[in-house]
């Protein structure tokens, strides 16, 4: 899907309420996988060891940290949206995480969402509350859904 390009907050402020294009497809592999537990200091076998993973997880393969999923939040909706005025973006905080299912390594995710409230923030700024659906490609279920609050300055 194509990029949604918009000049400035004034501009953003007319999304409120809004659904987003659906994002491009990101393969999850397992070098992401293991470069996240590095990060995290999270090496539980079920993530990092192929051979015991494909002979006793459920999943018969490793998976993917739940967190992994949510940490791509933040460039999945850069992939969605611009605002060129932006000059600074932080991530403010989630709500209501929850992950329903699995990531398989080599799973497809892609982002939908939703720009759920806009507030203004200092003089110059914007505090957005993200509706997000983290899809598994063939998945019935998401990988994440979670309320994603940012804050963009221009």
């Amino acid at each position: 899907m194509a990029k949604l390009i918009l000049d400035n907050l004034k501009e953003f402020n007319t999304y409120e309420g809004k659904t987003l294009p659906a994002g491009e497809w990101i393969t999850i592999t397992q070098e992401m996988i293991n470069d996240f537990a590095k990060a995290t200091l999270d090496f539980q076998w079920i993530h990092v060891d192929v051979e015991k993973a494909t002979q006793y997880s459920p999943f018969k393969k490793p998976v993917a940290h739940g967190f992994m999923s949510v940490s791509l939040l933040s460039k999945m909706l850069g992939d969605l949206i611009q605002i060129k005025s932006v000059k600074m973006g932080v991530n403010y905080g989630l709500n209501k995480v929850r992950f329903p299912n699995a990531v398989l390594v080599d799973s497809k995710l892609r982002l939908h969402g939703k720009v759920a409230a806009i507030e203004d923030y200092a003089e110059n700024g914007v505090k957005v509350t993200w509706l997000c659906s983290v899809e598994i490609e063939g998945a019935d279920k998401p990988a994440c859904v979670a309320e994603f609050i940012s804050i963009m300055f221009e």
